[in-house]
């Protein structure tokens, strides 16, 4: 075996795209070529430049992919980082909204702000055993419910290949043009023609994907009927907040449906008490903005396997409460709904039943946590 390296990322090097097309022409002459990658790689440019031309034409796009563009994504809003999450093929970094400072409108920053002391109060109160520190961490994660999710606050890195670049480009010129005028697509629309105009530099006209017909993953076209076994679809009620840890999960699906009548997530540690109906009126005052704390209808589809690779992840205390909680009821439900029908898939989740992922088989945390194998999934912060 011998292996050696064609072409690799270059910082401060920008990779014009008809440097990429031509790469991607080189490497569509592989799947037939006569000869050495060497004699390939080192062709007559004109003979690249007919056979990228060709695969452009004939749709056979796979050989654009080879090619990839790190992004520097800056003052973005966090709704774009998530429809770009949901689209798989990617590597990311991206700036927390859990533990960081927001600078929103003013509006928003005016509760924010108010909602932080009060959540610092609820949980010093509740957990006095929890350092100051950690306490104003914990009070910022449950204020950013309130943050729109088109502040432009998110700052990330972006890897994505030179073909998906390019339809995903198609795919927002797609929703311009096609998707309802509503509130909440006007709104994304601004967004999508603000990204394509930054990328313009990038972008190949034939290299689009409407052979194929493929559209925007994460708004969903249909509802999904509910199913457990070996591949496994639910539906639930959770926030944008919930929503951008789930995509961490490349191995599963999501889609939403943004409901016409808007209800709001209410925080584990204040509901029952006198600032439940505050929360509600603050949070609803902003409704126009679209907070992250907005319920959304989502889908989420994988196979039993890597839902209980999620479970590793997110029932633990280290985890965001919301979506350590959902994962616990998909859990429960997945195990009643196989209990009596499908023995092998209960017998499969049962280990991963008793609580925490410090009590799963096998595993070893590395980072002990305040909770422990209970309260890691009782808590209400």
């Amino acid at each position: 075996m011998q292996i050696k390296v064609l072409a690799s990322t270059k910082v401060g090097y920008e990779m014009p795209k008809e440097e990429a097309v031509n790469f991607s022409g080189k490497s569509a002459g592989i799947c037939y070529m006569p000869d050495s990658l060497d004699t390939l790689f080192s062709e007559d440019e004109a003979k690249t430049e007919r056979r990228a031309k060709g695969t452009l034409a004939s749709g056979h796009h796979s050989v654009f992919g080879h090619v990839t563009y790190n992004l520097a994504l800056e003052g973005i809003p966090k709704i774009l980082a998530m429809v770009l999450n949901n689209e798989k093929m990617y590597n990311t970094s991206e700036k927390s909204a859990r533990y960081t400072k927001m600078e929103p409108s003013e509006k928003e920053k005016e509760l924010y702000e108010k909602w932080i002391k009060i959540y610092q109060e609820a949980i010093q109160e509740k957990y006095p055993e929890i350092d100051e520190k950690k306490v104003k961490k914990l009070a910022m994660e449950n204020a950013r419910y309130l943050i729109s999710v088109f502040t432009p606050a998110t700052t990330m890195e972006y890897t994505v290949n030179f073909g998906q670049l390019n339809y995903i480009a198609h795919w927002f010129e797609r929703f311009i043009k096609e998707a309802p005028d509503t509130p909440f697509n006007t709104r994304l629309k601004k967004v999508f023609a603000e990204f394509n105009e930054e990328i313009s530099n990038l972008l190949v006209p034939e290299l689009n994907s409407d052979a194929k017909g493929r559209t925007l993953s994460l708004f969903a076209q249909r509802k999904r009927a509910e199913e457990f076994g070996e591949n496994y679809c639910v539906n639930y009620e959770g926030t944008f907040a919930e929503l951008a840890q789930a995509q961490r999960h490349r191995t599963l699906y999501y889609e939403i449906f943004i409901p016409e009548e808007h209800k709001y997530f209410v925080p584990p540690i204040i509901r029952g008490t006198d600032f439940e109906e505050e929360w509600l009126k603050d949070i609803s005052s902003l409704d126009a903005e679209f907070p992250q704390g907005l319920m959304l209808e989502i889908n989420e589809r994988g196979t039993v396997e890597n839902f209980i690779m999620k479970c590793q992840e997110r029932l633990c205390g280290a985890a965001q409460l919301e979506i350590a909680l959902q994962t616990k009821e998909i859990l429960d439900r997945y195990m009643l709904s196989t209990k009596d029908s499908k023995k092998e898939i209960y017998e499969y989740l049962l280990p991963f039943s008793k609580g925490a992922r410090c009590t799963f088989p096998g595993f070893r945390c590395t980072a002990p946590c305040m909770w422990g194998a209970k309260r890691g999934i009782d808590r209400q912060i």
